[in-house]
């Protein structure tokens, strides 16, 4: 049997990473995987969750099934933190996912049992795992337009292309920090989308990883928000491995609201069904911990203040590449990269550009440009702005130009 199972495509972020691992050279940079890193290289356990898992500990209370909704508590929490005081909870529900890849899943499974063979629309460029579960689950996948030249969210091209999408179509939208391109719809155009759902009837699905990094915890979440109280359907999936730093725990959600109670109810069964059927019950730690944090004042407020560390760094990081772009005279992308949020930023680089970043500076970046701006650690920007100005410089620049930029640079 196995001797007939044509050669299967690989992930490239994984294929990337096993290729850094291999890799000799002191001064190699991983950018590539999804991961926030302090100054240090190292992606720490945030404070809050340390002492969320030593009172889980102390507690040490029974390891019994929770059920195929997970755990509860977990998803009253997440709800609440999700759609807000005074949100419309009456008409939501919400399942315990093995983290955000669960939900998108689970929730792509909903679609296809609701609508087999609907039209699920994603950006270009999307977040890489968006459409192999998407085309996974048995839905049809078409992009709409999301950034312009200037790497800014285009607002006319994305309206353009969704006027095409038809009633009952999904609509997949990340909420904040756009993976990975880092650019964001401003307020008027989330609303500009909504309104547009509303008149064509697509649903909205809100990918929601990131909360946190980008602007702050509740500018993050406007967006989904304000979606919320206006559409009437709303998929999103929540990922807590991002802004809790339980990226191996697999804690996520899928959160449904519907127009009546009645659908909500049927909806969520329907996600037990698919849960059954895929993994039975989600890993119970990570939403264990999640729970304690949020159902603590202080922890909650601990885990608050350590988000805002990290999206500190994040910003710091952002500036002070910018800022050396700027130096070596590629002002245009410094510009960019500025307006951008969040974890990542997309370079204006081609395949073989990336290529030769990763070859002649060490740097590994995706093949499409995206770059982890929170792993960068500090003393290593200089060598990634010079890496990145000596791939988009044209071959007839004299290398002695490129020297006295690079000096002047790091005056």
């Amino acid at each position: 049997m196995l001797e007939l199972l044509p050669p299967p495509p690989t992930d490239p972020l994984w294929d990337l990473t096993y290729e850094f691992g291999t890799d000799e050279r002191p001064e190699r940079l991983n950018l590539v995987l999804g991961v926030y890193r302090d100054e240090a290289g190292s992606t720490p356990v945030m404070a809050a969750v340390r002492a969320a898992e030593i009172r889980l500990a102390e507690r040490s209370e029974s390891k019994e099934y929770r059920g195929l909704s997970g755990n509860a508590a977990f998803n009253r929490a997440l709800l609440g933190a999700v759609l807000g005081a005074g949100g419309p909870a009456d008409r939501a529900a919400a399942v315990q996912t093995v983290a955000g890849s669960g939900a998108l899943r689970l929730l792509a499974d909903l679609i296809c049992r609701t609508r087999p063979g609907a039209t699920v629309w994603i950006s270009d460029p999307a977040y890489v795992n968006h459409r192999p579960i998407l085309e996974a689950a048995g839905l049809n996948v078409r992009t709409y337009a999301w950034r312009d030249a200037a790497g800014d969210f285009d607002t006319e091209a994305a309206l353009r292309d969704l006027a095409g999408a038809r009633r009952d179509d999904v609509v997949l939208l990340q909420g904040c920090c756009h993976n990975p391109t880092g650019a964001d719809p401003s307020r008027q155009a989330w609303e500009a989308l909504a309104e547009l759902s509303v008149r064509a009837g697509w649903v909205p699905f809100v990918d929601l990883a990131y909360h946190g990094l980008g602007d702050g915890l509740e500018a993050d979440l406007w967006a989904t928000r304000m979606l919320a109280q206006r559409v009437p359907e709303l998929l999103i999936a929540v990922s807590c491995s991002k802004n809790f730093g339980l990226y191996s725990d697999r804690t996520g959600c899928a959160i449904v609201l519907g127009s009546s109670a009645r659908a909500v109810r049927h909806a969520e069964t329907a996600l037990q069904n698919a849960a059954r059927t895929l993994y039975s019950m989600p890993p119970e730690h990570g939403a264990a911990v999640v729970t304690t944090i949020l159902d603590d004042d202080g922890l909650r407020a601990a885990w608050r203040a350590e988000l805002d560390v990290m999206r500190g760094r994040i910003a710091a990081n952002r500036t002070e590449l910018t800022a050396r772009l700027e130096a070596l005279g590629h002002g245009s992308l410094a510009a960019s990269l500025a307006r951008q949020k969040g974890m990542f930023s997309m370079l204006p680089l081609s395949s073989q550009q990336m290529l030769r970043l990763r070859r002649e500076f060490a740097v590994y970046g995706t093949t499409s440009g995206r770059i982890n701006i929170a792993g960068i650690p500090v003393d290593r920007i200089p060598c990634l702005a010079r890496g990145i100005a000596g791939v988009l410089d044209p071959a007839g620049v004299p290398r002695a130009v490129r020297a006295a930029r690079t000096a002047g640079a790091l005056g």
